[in-house]
């Protein structure tokens, strides 16, 4: 075999492997680069004109406030973006500075209702919700609720948002192009038996900087690393075109997963990502470490079939043994030698993802300073997904770089304790004290 010749021991690696490795290495001055192409893609998405032709779309989320630490009592959520959902009784408490959850259910959708009727859809999560209520003692208290909703929204207002398409299996009649804030309402209408209070909608990745924003004040940006990728961070409303106002701040959803759509970063693709980009069904679980073992099976490896490769998913762990193991269970005979360079090209991949999220996190972060006119920043960013919390070195990497990106940035990490409840309920806080304090402000001019 052609890598016999290199195999001279161990930790040798055969020559091809790291050529095609190549490929995948950004220099500091090429993240730069990105980090510029990032930059004038944030400063379109929010433009009045310019945002419906931006790859990177900027969206309002009308969260005007992160915590301040004064929020406090008792709210719920509804976590609804799969086939299950979950209901949530949160308690914020202030004295200890914490988001407890007191208790949670989980509820199936059956695979009728996912099919049927909007009607019949939120009359069963009505249903469900009373049913957690009655469970909790909670009936005869109107709490406040947040709402994750994950399907592809136009929000108008914290407490509007308008569904633009199901996606994930659902197809109900009668809710795209609708308000499902109302749709939730008039469901617990009709069924008479409780009430609930202010509702708040959230995205994912604004529970996310949320929930760590009670525990740590200086939190104004929160990004998600699983199989997406996604950041939202607090931009200055005279920046924010698309909604009026000049005064204060809101969260943006950047949705900057679309970063490159437009073909902005053709320069750095490899022809993996354009097959994978082109044929893979479920993009970002290890689909390009599966093409890059595919080019150099011949290379490296004993003879296995590409469907073992296609339908098996490597380890989240990189030692040598579970590689041997994960290998053995491909079906693929392998020496140490091919077991380090699989690693070898997993870890190579993994790198350049850590190094990508980097520069655009980097980005957003240096756009904070600048618009405040500091000479130095220092925040934190609350962080959620598999890939940060389980991967063995792609957090340290990830850190690393952004230090060496952005030095007039000192960024803390905090891993986020379940954004889609705990974070949806301290939206929902959030925005109850900023109304609370319009309401003051407003008795006080009026006297």
């Amino acid at each position: 075999r052609p890598e016999v010749h290199f195999k001279l021991h161990v930790y040798c690696f055969p020559v091809q492997v790291e050529k095609y490795l190549e490929l995948f290495h950004l220099s500091q001055e090429k993240l730069k680069e990105v980090s510029a192409r990032l930059k004038r893609d944030l400063i379109r998405g929010l433009g009045k004109h310019s945002h419906h032709r931006a790859a990177v779309k900027m969206l309002p989320t009308f969260v005007r406030a992160t915590p301040d630490g004064t929020e406090n009592g008792d709210y719920l959520a509804l976590d609804l973006g799969g086939t299950n959902f979950r209901v949530l009784h949160v308690r914020v408490v202030e004295e200890q500075q914490r988001v407890l959850k007191m208790d949670s259910q989980i509820c199936a959708i059956p695979q009728e209702i996912m099919l049927g009727t909007g009607e019949q859809l939120f009359d069963h999560i009505a249903a469900c919700l009373s049913e957690f209520l009655d469970s909790q003692d909670l009936k005869g208290k109107t709490l406040p609720l947040g709402f994750t909703f994950s399907f592809p929204c136009e929000q108008k207002e914290i407490d509007k948002s308008i569904l633009i398409r199901w996606t994930k299996g659902f197809n109900c009649s009668g809710v795209e192009g609708r308000d499902v804030v109302q749709l939730l309402k008039e469901a617990i209408h009709r069924r008479g038996d409780y009430d609930i209070g202010s509702v708040a909608m959230v995205n994912d990745t604004v529970g996310t900087m949320m929930s760590c924003g009670y525990r740590d004040q200086s939190c104004e940006i929160g990004m998600i690393i699983g199989t997406g990728t996604n950041a939202c961070y607090m931009e200055e409303m005279k920046n924010v075109k698309r909604v009026e106002g000049e005064a204060g701040r809101m969260c943006i959803n950047t949705e900057w997963g679309g970063f490159g759509d437009d073909g902005s970063l053709r320069d750095i693709q490899t022809e993996f990502d354009v097959v994978v980009d082109q044929t893979s069904i479920n993009p970002g679980v290890h689909t390009i470490i599966r093409f890059q073992l595919l080019r150099y099976k011949d290379l490296l490896l004993p003879p296995f079939s590409n469907e073992q490769l296609f339908t098996q998913r490597t380890s989240e762990d990189t030692g040598l043994e579970n590689g041997q193991n994960i290998l053995t269970k491909l079906g693929v005979k392998c020496d140490p030698v091919d077991v380090r360079v699989v690693r070898l090209v997993c870890d190579t991949i993994s790198s350049r993802s850590a190094r990508l999220c980097a520069a655009a996190l980097g980005t957003i972060a240096n756009r904070i300073r600048v618009n405040r006119g500091l000479d130095h920043l220092k925040t934190t960013v609350g962080v959620d997904g598999t890939v940060y919390r389980k991967h063995p070195n792609f957090s340290e990497e990830l850190q690393d770089t952004v230090r060496l990106l952005v030095p007039k940035c000192s960024i803390t990490f905090l891993v986020s304790e379940d954004g889609s409840g705990k974070g949806a309920a301290m939206v929902t806080a959030v925005a109850q004290r900023l109304a609370l304090h319009c309401l003051l402000t407003s008795v006080e001019e009026t006297l």
